[in-house]
């Protein structure tokens, strides 16, 4: 047996089975050739946030990982635009509105049960389309110097309210609220979420480029009130345990408490069904949960991933968010159009 061969086995010997699985099917099928020990990903995650688990795959596995990073829904029109012709083998998106529409123009091609089953109740399309990879809570951002618990609204409607719209910060040409908005027009219809969205634009609110910046605006005592993605306060609370904010959910089942997903598909053009398997699979094992859970303060999406001891516990949140289902969330473009009729785009 050659070094490389030995290498090869006895890094097959440490994955777990899953992985292991898919792995030697690309040697059954004939795949274990240099040339198809590659996979292409579109990544809509950021390079900083990502690239060490692809690395760690690639020393895993031996599967070189080829990656066009970008903006989650500008790799989704790409991937429209090229079809059948598209060089991607996986679609790696920030967003269930994104993988929505993907799987809308028919792109994916069905997962196996054997990776749809690894992930919670909710968190895979029907059909395996695509599976979640992580979740993202959205919450509502508050000063504890400047309110209490009590002074709180219950509902994300509240927030239309002149004394709390005049306080708020909101990012609307960010995709995580575009997301929230869509939930939002699910839950309510798009009637009562234009009228919203006009309420708290005309009750003063502050417009900001992203979530960091609502947090910024809040520390800094420009707003009181932020409607955040959940982790970036973990993150500046684990540089600053005493960073001036805190955070809430509103009450169960409102639509304010929406669980989005980072999620992965696999593109039906494809010809690397092995290794593309094989990727979806490892960011489903424990390695990548739990690096999610401790690195970027996501929700992990598996029973047997351990959630960060900050974030609060699966079940909980299962009972907060609202009943919306996440491969619904497809319609973005009516989003978008509505959030330009009001003149927030």
């Amino acid at each position: 047996m050659s070094r490389t061969r030995h290498d090869q086995s006895h890094v097959m010997k440490k994955l777990p089975l899953p992985l292991l699985a898919l792995i030697l099917l690309v040697s059954a099928t004939g795949c274990s050739e240099p040339e198809s020990s590659s996979v292409t990903l579109y990544s809509g995650r950021s390079q900083s946030l990502v690239q060490p688990l692809l690395d760690r795959f690639t020393e895993e596995t031996g599967i070189q990982v080829n990656v066009r990073y970008g903006d989650t829904a500008q790799l989704a029109v790409a991937l429209i635009e090229e079809g059948d012709e598209s060089p991607a083998d996986v679609y790696w998106a920030q967003d269930a509105g994104a993988l929505g529409a993907v799987q809308k123009a028919g792109l994916f091609t069905p997962l196996p049960e054997a990776v749809t089953s690894r992930v919670l109740p909710g968190f895979a399309a029907g059909g395996g389309a695509w599976v979640a990879t992580s979740g993202r809570a959205r919450v509502l951002a508050w000063s504890p110097e400047r309110l209490s618990p009590e002074d709180l609204p219950e509902r994300i409607e509240e927030l239309a309210r002149p004394e709390f719209a005049s306080r708020l910060g909101w990012a609307p040409t960010n995709g995580s609220f575009q997301a929230a908005v869509t939930a939002m027009r699910m839950a309510l219809g798009d009637a009562s979420t234009r009228d919203w969205l006009l309420a708290v634009k005309e009750g003063g609110a502050t417009s900001y480029p992203n979530n960091r910046s609502i947090l910024e605006g809040i520390a800094n005592a420009e707003i009181d009130l932020g409607i955040p993605n959940h982790y970036y306060l973990y993150r500046y609370k684990a540089d600053n345990p005493d960073y001036p904010v805190e955070q809430s959910f509103f009450a169960p089942g409102n639509s304010g408490n929406l669980i989005n997903v980072a999620g992965i598909g696999h593109l039906a053009s494809s010809n690397k069904t092995a290794e593309s398997q094989a990727l979806i699979a490892f960011l489903l094992e424990n390695t990548a949960q739990n690096y999610f859970a401790t690195e970027t303060f996501e929700y992990p999406v598996t029973r047997e991933a351990t959630p960060g001891t900050q974030l609060a516990d699966f079940d909980k949140l299962s009972e907060l968010k609202p009943d919306v289902a996440l491969e619904g969330m497809d319609d973005l473009e009516a989003t978008l159009v509505m959030l330009r009729e009001v003149g927030l785009l």
